[in-house]
């Protein structure tokens, strides 16, 4: 392209891109590299939870049911319908298994301590021992509450 001043073609300089520098490793890649990661999808996460077990979600379901089973009812019915349910609500229920046991040991003790004083009242612990686990368990949070603000 000719300039103004002259009659001769100006070339522009064409630079050449340098090499990016290797990035430093991110903390991500470095602890996927270093170990396995945590699976974060609940499918992922039953399946890591029953490797190596035939049928991850099944297995769960039926190891739930055992817990989550009334004395009334059975637990292979309760099973069956565990299998429908979702992955992420599994997972739930298995956290919130997990918490009774360790901070109550059985179902029937965490409706004792839901019932409080109240615990003579018949009609008042059957209703309790009809609610769902993660329904008392919330009930028992909010009783220790109250007892600690008293």
């Amino acid at each position: 392209m000719p300039t103004k001043k002259t009659d001769k073609k100006v070339v522009a300089k064409k630079t050449v891109a340098k090499k990016a520098a290797p990035r430093a490793a991110s903390k991500k890649s470095e602890a996927s590299a270093a170990g396995e990661k945590a699976a974060r999808h609940p499918k992922a996460r039953v399946a890591a939870l029953h490797n190596g077990k035939e049928g991850g979600k099944e297995a769960l379901a039926k190891s739930l049911a055992e817990s989550l089973a009334r004395a009334d009812e059975d637990t292979g019915v309760i099973a069956g319908r565990l299998k429908t349910a979702s992955n992420s609500q599994l997972l739930r229920l298995q956290s919130a298994v997990e918490l009774m046991k360790s901070k109550y040991g059985s179902r029937e003790k965490l409706v004792a301590a839901v019932a409080g004083t109240q615990s003579k009242d018949t009609h008042f612990t059957a209703k309790l021992d009809k609610l769902s686990l993660p329904n008392l368990l919330e009930l028992a949070k909010s009783a220790a509450k109250r007892a600690a603000n008293a």
